[in-house]
């Protein structure tokens, strides 16, 4: 055996070594890793809580690609300089409903919470409340924010746009983004949440799909030509060198099963957030690491400025019975309604930890390591 295939096996056994199984990891325990992460690159306590809940909750509610594996992409930016640790949003215009902030390349999540906090103000006073958000960076899962409003008596509504991922209908560059849009509904027992990108996927499953090193479904993204690819690392490739290729709208491929209709609906939260607040669009968003330029929508609306809140709740709640309760396709026992999901993953994860794969808690085994914070597993 030569010496460079000895040391090849020798290199692989000390990464097997190193690997570790799957971990269970409480909430506040891994709330506070993050925490103390932020805090040691500059981020007030306050803010650094903020932020390390949204991405907690993202793992709890099984929505791992925008949870803590993406803590590094937070650092880096905070080191780089294109996030900036402290909060520097602005009001740049404000009436008695509507709100316009600059960013100021904050922390995405701390201008957000700003942000829905606001909405969620003038919904109380006004009945409605909408506020814009542009020269951000990444903020989460997007339904965490319309989820704030619900617990106020309101339906809540976030969106945003982030850097080019996708390629337009019967295009093979990327141009718009994943532009994910949520929707929260007060009810009884639970809340009503839709909260998809208006791609087929996030960018963050074609990262889990390359770690794993699995072959992704065609019909997910294409590649520097424009055709359909199973290649995950492939695609991430191209994009990161801007090499052509891209993730495609929901619905997929071409027009026969609807992508035009993803294409139209990422460019209308592109109205929405950019376009409303004056922010960046299409090419002038990058990703997170330098000064990620992105814009928010957030929205909430008062039920009871309408007719009564219980009422509507209890009304919501039939309607989402009726819809579980219809005939089974063969070969199916349930049918969910948006939100459902993700809630009973959060009820399985409270009481028996969150589960966090090999690669993650590498690295963040490692961020910890070069930030002098402890790893808690």
């Amino acid at each position: 055996m030569n010496t460079r295939l000895i040391r090849g096996f020798a290199l692989a056994s000390v990464e097997r070594a190193l690997m570790v199984d799957e971990v269970r990891v409480s909430r506040d325990d891994l709330t506070g890793f993050c925490v103390a992460v932020f805090e040691r690159l500059g981020v007030p306590r306050r803010d650094a809580e903020i932020t390390a809940d949204i991405l907690v909750v993202a793992d709890l509610r099984n929505k791992g690609s925008h949870g803590v594996a993406r803590l590094g992409r937070y650092v880096e930016g905070l080191r780089k300089g294109g996030i900036l640790p402290t909060d520097r949003s602005r009001i740049v215009h404000e009436t008695s409903t509507t709100a316009l902030l600059d960013g100021g390349q904050s922390l995405g999540q701390v201008v957000g919470h700003r942000a829905m906090t606001m909405a969620i103000e003038k919904a109380k006073a006004h009945g409605t409340g909408f506020v814009t958000v542009r020269n951000s960076n990444h903020y989460g899962i997007a339904g965490y924010f319309a989820l704030m409003a619900v617990e106020h008596g309101c339906i809540g509504m976030s969106a945003t746009n982030t850097a080019p991922l996708v390629v337009p209908t019967f295009g093979r560059d990327a141009i718009l983004g994943t532009n994910p849009i949520a929707v929260a509904t007060p009810a009884d027992r639970e809340p009503f949440v839709f909260d998809a990108a208006t791609a087929v996927i996030p960018r963050g499953k074609l990262e889990v799909y390359d770690r794993q090193a699995k072959t992704m479904p065609l019909g997910w993204a294409v590649d520097a030509r424009g055709r359909g690819t199973t290649n995950a690392t492939e695609v991430l490739q191209n994009l990161n060198k801007d090499q052509g290729g891209g993730i495609l709208p929901l619905g997929g491929e071409g027009e026969e099963f609807s992508g035009h209709k993803g294409y139209g609906l990422a460019m209308t939260v592109e109205v929405l957030c950019s376009l409303l607040a004056g922010g960046a669009f299409g090419s002038a968003t990058f990703a997170e690491g330098g000064s990620a330029n992105i814009a928010h929508f957030f929205g909430a609306i008062r039920v009871d400025a309408f007719r009564p809140l219980e009422e509507f709740k209890r009304d919501v709640r039939r309607f989402l019975d009726e819809v579980r309760n219809e005939p089974k396709a063969e070969g199916q026992e349930r049918i969910y309604v948006h939100g459902e999901k993700g809630f009973a993953a959060e009820r399985e994860r409270l009481a028996k930890g969150i589960p966090l794969g090999p690669k993650v808690v590498e690295s963040l085994r490692k961020i910890g390591g070069e930030l002098g914070v402890p790893w808690i597993a």
